[in-house]
């Protein structure tokens, strides 16, 4: 048998791709998000079929014993905590090492991350199927979960600060190779992004480790319900950044070049960035309009920098528009606004990410009104909430993760996406649905329905209800129609997709490049080090307060 000889000086592909483990590490990642959202999106459709008087959870009893509120806690403990940080990890993980040109200075800490914030994923999943942890995704006592759901979140949220770990070692090892050189955009955001996480979750773990966890475990007999709304809210608020700003990274630093252009400007896109890093975290206080025991002056400060962070939104909203004109006005486009037809629509990673932009442009609107005081007591607590949630993290970030799978699968695989027709498709029936649903939520929360609650079996649902119900359900069903296209898509891409290796990261260069960027926004320490002191000053009193007042007497309770 003739044995065919490798050229000389051939390797395998394995050995030429430099970034093999963060690849794996990327489709492992992606892959677990997946899983969550798949069945906790199953979830949403069960919720949205019970408000209309459909109650499936009746046929599914022996699997899930807690019901409607089961299932509301397993909708969103996978699809906002689950499916957005695994993807996050994964993603940032590999755009960190591919935008440095640089792999991972620390695979097996790559690998270790993972594999913690699986464990963590299975030890908080067995009480929530077995009913022993139907507290919603809020931690919010007296309602009370089984110790080790809390443990287990615990775990992931310390597996998340390993990211930060690596990405640090990457790049300082990378700024020995480039004295004087400056940090790629990419990597600049996504170390941004992890460490703005690390600190806002400082709340959070508190709440953990000193509260609810002892608690749990029968360690201390009661706690604390306004220090530990008010931890939570330390982190509850800015985790929306820590899901929104990687999909900025793909709107800053990969869709200009899928546009066919450039970013507007890069110095302006950093701004942004640090500006999240700084404000995100001192502002959760405006969670807590209608709470006792924090004083309205905080409660004002709070809105203040509340509608502060608003700013860097508008800076990206200007920023990517105006990427997008260049792009169209490259490609032929002419006037005001036609170049926006000019646009590569046909392209469906594209066309899917614009969507998602569009869609949050309705949600920080949305999120305005809820920022403020007096609105705020108006929609509190009711289905506008839902609305705005889904626009937010339902739309512009899940959309905007599906819109990058179109290009990152294949990337990943090597194989040629499926179908960018059915991803068209996907991208037009979720803002279709998307649109009808969020629309009407906002209109229930108007009239008064309240969020979370098991409104099909309610006695007071009232006609003007039963009337938009219909209206947000179909809205619902088209996401999931939505949603199954794209699974459908993903797994016949693995499966079936053509070989279509070579395939390039789209990273955008700039108008305004790196050349423009002053040192100041080269650096993290100075933000860093002003995110701490906006904290102290605006948490420091109020947390001082309830703490030194603090009466840890409140019992659990689990009413499902």
């Amino acid at each position: 048998m003739a044995v065919i000889a490798r050229p000389r000086g051939a390797v395998s592909e394995q050995v030429l791709d430099r970034f093999a483990t963060e690849k794996r590490l990327a489709g492992l990642n992606i892959l677990v998000a997946f899983i969550a959202l798949s069945l906790g999106g199953l979830m949403g459709v069960f919720q949205i079929l019970e408000y209309n008087g459909i109650d499936l959870y009746s046929a599914v009893k022996p699997v899930l014993p807690g019901g409607y509120y089961q299932g509301l806690t397993l909708h969103g403990v996978l699809n906002v905590l689950v499916f957005t940080t695994f993807y996050i990890i994964g993603f940032l993980t590999f755009i960190t090492a591919k935008s440095l040109d640089k792999p991972l200075v620390n695979k097996g800490l790559g690998w270790f991350t993972f594999w913690l914030m699986v464990v963590g994923l299975l030890m908080a999943a067995v009480p929530i199927l077995m009913n022993r942890a139907t507290v919603l995704f809020t931690f919010y006592p007296p309602l009370r979960a089984d110790g080790f759901y809390y443990l287990g979140l615990t775990i992931v949220v310390v597996g998340t600060y390993f990211l930060l770990l690596n990405q640090t070692l990457t790049y300082l090892a990378w700024r020995k190779e480039n004295q004087g050189a400056k940090i790629p955009l990419a990597a600049f955001m996504a170390i941004v992004t992890m460490a703005m996480w690390v600190i806002a979750t400082i709340g959070i773990a508190s709440e953990m480790l000193f509260l609810l966890i002892p608690w749990s475990f029968g360690l201390v007999p009661g706690t604390d319900v306004i220090l530990a709304r008010t931890l939570f809210w330390f982190t509850g608020h800015p985790i929306v950044y820590f899901w929104l700003l990687p999909a900025y990274i793909s709107w800053y630093a990969l869709i200009p070049k899928q546009a066919g252009g450039k970013l507007f400007s890069e110095p302006m896109a950093r701004v942004s960035f640090v500006l999240f890093l700084v404000l995100s975290a001192p502002i959760g206080i405006h969670h807590q309009f209608t709470d006792p025991g924090i004083s309205q002056i905080w409660k004002l400060v709070h809105f203040i920098f509340t509608v502060g962070v608003f700013f860097p939104s508008l800076l990206t909203f200007f920023n990517v528009v105006a990427s997008l004109e260049y792009a169209g006005r490259r490609r032929g486009g002419k006037g005001w606004l036609t170049w926006i037809f000019a646009l590569p629509w046909k392209n469906a990673s594209f066309t899917t990410q614009v969507f998602a932009m569009f869609l949050f442009a309705f949600g920080g609107t949305s999120g305005v009104i809820n920022a403020s005081y007096n609105l705020n007591l108006v929609v509190h607590n009711t289905a506008w909430i839902s609305g705005h949630f889904h626009l937010t993290v339902g739309s512009a970030v899940a959309l905007t993760f599906m819109g990058i799978n179109y290009w990152f699968i294949p990337y990943l695989t090597g194989k040629k996406l499926f179908s960018n027709t059915m991803g068209l498709a996907q991208a037009w029936t979720w803002i279709i649905g998307m649109a009808t649903f969020s629309h009407f939520m906002h209109m229930l929360g108007l009239l008064g329905m309240p969020r979370r609650t098991m409104v099909g079996a309610a006695p007071y649902v009232l006609p003007e209800w039963k009337a938009f119900l219909p209206f947000a359900l179909i809205g619902g069903l088209l996401m999931f129609v939505s949603a199954i296209l794209f699974f459908l898509n993903m797994l016949l891409t693995l499966s079936a997709g053509k070989p279509e290796p070579g395939q390039e990261v789209p990273f955008a260069k700039a108008v305004s490049g790196p050349e423009d960027v002053p040192v100041v926004l080269d650096r993290f320490w100075p933000w860093v080090l002003g995110g701490f002191i906006l904290i102290a000053i605006n948490y420091g009193p109020t947390l001082y307060f309830l703490i030194t007042t603090a009466r840890f007497n409140i019992p659990g309770l689990r009413p499902w």
